[in-house]
């Protein structure tokens, strides 16, 4: 850990402010004043019970520290009772809000369809053009919010996806299917490259999906022009193995340490795609998490990175 970022853990009125507590609420900067308040009452009692010989008089002294430490312990509990409450209350307000945005949402995408293949021959090409953007943005705040409602879910503990038996060559082809119009686009090249007859694996299908749409699609987004995307699958000891290799822009190694935190997002890939919400990779992460898999990458940047996930066959 850097002397920077030891003098900012420090910072109890940054901490404070960023939790909206105040001072006496904030229970890094009262779990400090309690440890001082220990030490000194050890010393003081030490110094104390040598120069005198009265019981009664030590007796007083670690009642009243013992009372001290008793309200700063009341006032810590309260804080983190607080922030337990403010937290509970921001997953709940996520939860409504994507809930409420969703059914319009996708009203709104099945109106569009209706209108793209009903009415196409009849837009002129500006009428398609806007109706395609349309399209695209609606598409995008869906994506926001299922995004939301997985990220509620996990915070609350009810992601709810019940393992079965699936086989993880058959769902990457599909997805890589899907992807093949934006790896096109993007000038990208798709490559599988996996092992005959692999074992079923022990996974939710949605949330594979979910895990190989999302790390698919960064590979291809983050690629620079004319790059290439490798998917590689194996079989490793008791569990089966997925590789995605890019040849993009890298993750910067200052960068690697919070790559699976949710709303992060690096700074060199802004440059390229201010698109995401940052939530991808802590939601992937959780998904294979719950499968009792293993999750990581290898990144060099402006060379390339290498995901990768591991889930047991039984």
């Amino acid at each position: 850990m850097s002397i920077k970022k030891i003098f900012q853990e420090l910072n109890f009125v940054e901490q404070c402010k960023k939790n909206s507590l105040t001072l006496w609420e904030c229970p890094s900067f009262l779990f400090l004043i309690i440890s001082f308040i220990t030490i000194l009452a050890i010393l003081s009692t030490y110094i104390i019970t040598v120069k005198y010989t009265q019981p009664e008089i030590v007796a007083l002294i670690v009642i009243g520290v013992t009372a001290i430490l008793f309200i700063i312990n009341y006032l810590i509990v309260q804080g983190s009772e607080k922030l337990a409450q403010i937290n509970q209350m921001k997953t709940e307000f996520v939860n409504i809000a994507s809930h409420q945005l969703r059914a319009p949402l996708t009203g709104i995408k099945w109106a569009i369809n209706l209108m793209d293949s009903n009415q196409a021959e009849k837009l002129t090409k500006e009428q398609s053009e806007r109706l395609q953007i349309i399209k695209e943005n609606n598409q995008r705040m869906i994506n926001l919010v299922n995004d939301l409602l997985n990220l509620s879910r996990i915070e609350q503990g009810k992601l709810g996806l019940t393992p079965e038996k699936i086989s993880l060559d058959k769902i990457t082809r599909k997805i890589i299917k899907e992807h093949s119009l934006i790896a096109k686009a993007n000038n990208t090249e798709l490559f599988l490259d996996s092992e005959p007859n692999l074992p079923l694996i022990s996974i939710n299908s949605q949330g594979m999906e979910l895990v190989l749409n999302n790390m698919i699609d960064n590979a291809i987004r983050y690629t620079k022009k004319s790059g290439t995307v490798k998917i590689k699958l194996s079989k490793k000891n008791s569990s089966v193995r997925c590789e995605i290799e890019d040849n993009g822009v890298g993750i910067p190694k200052g960068d690697q340490n919070k790559i699976f935190q949710k709303f992060f997002r690096s700074q060199n890939i802004m440059k390229y795609q201010t698109e995401g919400t940052g939530l991808g990779l802590f939601i992937a992460k959780a998904v294979i998490k719950n499968a009792k898999g293993q999750i990581g990458f290898f990144s060099k940047e402006n060379k390339g990175t290498i995901f990768w996930f591991e889930i047991p066959i039984k």
